[in-house]
């Protein structure tokens, strides 16, 4: 097992033990790819919302939120092309009779091939010092250029395969890279065909009587069939744009790594509405107001990367990931899409209403394009986790496990200790909570020995320990503890929201 490996199930088995994410239904022994939200896990999910919607509702004049309907009218999802397109190849293997997906297989075999290459840049690093530079390397070794080359041409054997829909070139180039299942060991595949990954439902009574739904699988078009609801209504002009956050289902065959691949998930995404022939200016100004929001959180800018889509999807001129690097490596945290102006088209031609917005300054009407940027939650919520979870080898032989979670994240801002369950501490330590748990998130804990409660609120992520002692009751001051530096000092009560609130205010981030 890899240390990546290690440190991934070190983090979720920390997530389930400090009450961050349990396993769906675990008492029947579990739901593959759902999970559930536990105390620390849903402030921690709120509070990245709130980042997200902030940044992204409040902070811009022309950006207004929905929350649109999770059931939809099932035309909805033949105009958007989900019942004919929304599909993944899959392919079995004979002897596990384990299911995959084709392109999921045939991107592993990929990522193999990176990490030799991060291994040649290790060594080489080892063996040239302060001297060695990395981007040289890269552009000039043969061994590295022959393996880039080998990446840049199974990609593009896999994109144009599928993009076709020729998913018998698909097979065959498993079956040339011999690709092995993983359980089984042996290359004995199934054709490779497609799944739809919509989940279906009825809406009645009875069987007979009812009509067929499907449960939303992107919360986009709740936001495209409402464009002229919101833009009539909110009074908006172009350029504008729609934000919603919301629930989305996709019923994965191979859904694994923990919350980073679900059934159930949550999206936070955001369609703004342009001029047709400005929809490039405006992509490149969601990438890069995205990547700014991201690297607001201080989370390592090198742990972020763009990844331009050679194969776009049938709705898109233009598609850009920002992928994250996961202990299981860079993987799609956040899309970035040129729509172009398919959807209200289609929505336009499938209902027979008109979806057109009249443009004073030109006087006359169009159908917008559309600029999406679309983030998973729970990829963000894991993005966080991971990034925050270290272990720390202390000065006096001890070691510690702490989440450094950016302090407008975490769950909890500040616990209140007092030192003993006597001599009115625990009464005095109640007041300071009263004080202030309006503005935030505390919580009280008497509990355990004050080292204890210490090392538990550093593996929630608390960024503050406030102790009450003999010398608060005498001269109004507590002991402040800074988590990360582990450091304390003496203040005075009357100033324990100002400091706090400088620590974990919004505008610090976002400013």
């Amino acid at each position: 097992m890899s240390n990546y490996e290690d440190i991934f199930k070190k983090v979720v088995s920390h997530a389930k033990e400090y009450g961050y994410v349990f396993q769906s239904s675990e008492i029947y022994d579990g739901l593959a790819a759902a999970y559930d939200y536990g105390p620390n896990g849903v402030e921690l999910k709120n509070n990245i919302k709130n980042y997200w919607w902030k940044s992204m509702v409040n902070m811009h004049e022309n950006i207004v939120g929905l929350d649109s309907s999770i059931f939809m009218h099932p035309t909805t999802w033949k105009a958007s092309g989900h019942i004919d397109a929304f599909n993944d190849p899959l392919v079995d293997n004979k002897d596990s009779k384990k299911r995959y997906r084709a392109d999921v297989l045939i991107e592993d075999h990929i990522a193999k091939i990176e990490a030799k290459i991060d291994k040649d840049v290790l060594k080489a690093k080892k063996r040239f010092g302060d001297g060695f530079n990395k981007e040289e390397f890269l552009t000039t070794n043969g061994r590295i250029l022959d393996r880039q080359k080998q990446i840049d041409t199974i990609n593009e054997k896999m994109n144009t395969s599928l993009s076709s829909g020729n998913l018998e070139k698909v097979k065959s180039l498993i079956e040339e890279l011999d690709i092995k299942c993983p359980v089984s060991g042996s290359n004995n595949w199934t054709d490779v065909r497609q799944f739809n990954l919509m989940f279906k439902t009825q809406m009645g009574a009875t069987a007979d009587g009812s009509a067929d739904l499907y449960l939303r699988p992107e919360t986009a078009q709740g936001i495209f069939v409402n464009f002229l609801n919101v833009q009539k209504t909110a009074r908006m002009k172009i350029p504008f744009g729609i934000a919603q956050i919301g629930k989305a289902f996709r019923n994965e065959i191979v859904a694994r790594q923990f919350i980073f691949r679900m059934r159930e998930f949550e999206q936070m995404e955001m369609q703004f509405f342009v001029r047709p022939g400005e929809e490039m200016k405006w992509y490149d100004y969601w990438k890069d107001f995205r990547m700014k929001w991201h690297n607001s959180l201080a989370m390592g800018e090198d742990n972020y990367r763009f990844h331009d889509h050679e194969n776009l999807a049938h709705y898109a001129n233009a598609a850009t990931d920002i992928e994250f690097k996961f202990p299981f490596g860079f993987k799609e945290l956040e899309g970035i899409h040129s729509r172009t102006d398919f959807d209200l088209k289609a929505h336009q031609e499938h209902s027979g209403k008109k979806l057109q917005y009249f443009d004073p300054e030109l006087g006359e009407s169009y159908v917008p394009y559309v600029v999406e940027t679309s983030i998973g939650l729970d990829r963000m919520f894991l993005t966080v986790l991971s990034n925050s979870f270290h272990e720390e080898e202390l000065e006096n032989g001890e070691s510690r496990v702490v989440l450094k979670i950016p302090a407008v994240l975490a769950p909890l801002k500040a616990a209140i200790l007092p030192l003993t369950k006597k001599d009115g501490m625990p009464e005095k330590a109640r007041e300071i909570m009263k004080m202030l748990q309006i503005d935030f998130n505390c919580q009280y804990e008497e509990k355990d020995s004050i080292g204890k409660r210490y090392r538990r609120q550093d593996a929630i992520g608390t960024p503050f320990c406030i102790t009450v002692d003999h010398q608060t009751l005498e001269e109004n001051t507590v002991t402040l503890r800074d988590r990360d530096t582990m450091k304390q000092e003496r203040i005075s009560v009357d100033k324990l929201q100002t400091i706090i609130a400088e620590k974990v205010n919004i505008s610090n981030y976002l400013g």
